[in-house]
């Protein structure tokens, strides 16, 4: 990772700082900077709480590896999105908490096993984001606790299923893209996660 010495050209000093809007969820920014060439302009971005994803990992009667994943309405793309399971942090909350809570409350599934696989920044031009990526697996079924207004339907697919669906544009989720490629490294042998009970 290179070190704020060698980025030191780059980097942008806020100068003041004003809140335009705030949603439920969401806040959004308006700060004024000072660039590196001497320069000022204006950053506007989202403030977001953070969220986690998981990898929910099944083995089926001839031993494949399924994932489980969601069919949800986005509203404002206006489309029904394949995706894992996510959610967003609540206050105070751990991101290995929220991992668990979220797989529990969407999916009905409760895991033996957990790995943290890394973060991911999904619209670094405009947000404050980050997603913890975490792998589960010997899954045991339960029902689901979806929050109000929350409607999902829950489904597996193989592994070949979700690397084809990635390509052919079926699944178009950033999340869900980038877990995609951590799985298929995973199972390739060519990433390692270090795996804990619970």
């Amino acid at each position: 990772m290179a070190s704020v010495q060698i980025d030191g050209h780059l980097l942008e000093t806020q100068l003041s700082s004003a809140e335009l809007c705030r949603g439920k969820l969401l806040q959004v920014r308006s700060d004024h900077v000072s660039l590196p060439g001497g320069g000022q302009s204006t950053r506007e971005y989202v403030v977001h709480p953070g969220a986690v994803m998981v990898v929910p990992l099944l083995m089926d009667e001839l031993g494949q590896v399924r994932v489980v994943l969601e069919r949800q309405f986005r509203y404002p793309l206006q489309r029904v999105m394949i995706e894992f399971p996510a959610g967003k942090l609540d206050p105070g909350e751990a991101c290995f908490d929220c991992a668990r809570r979220e797989l529990a409350e969407e999916t009905g599934y409760h895991a033996q096993y957990w790995a943290h696989a890394g973060v991911l920044h999904p619209s670094i031009a405009y947000s404050t984001e980050v997603i913890d990526i975490w792998f589960a697996r010997a899954l045991t079924a339960g029902p689901p606790h979806l929050d109000q207004g929350e409607l999902l339907d829950i489904f597996t697919a193989s592994t070949d299923e979700l690397l084809h669906w990635s390509h052919t544009g079926v699944i178009t989720d950033g999340k869900t893209l980038t877990a995609a490629l951590w799985l298929q490294n995973v199972l390739s042998g060519a990433w390692k996660l270090d795996w804990v009970e619970v």
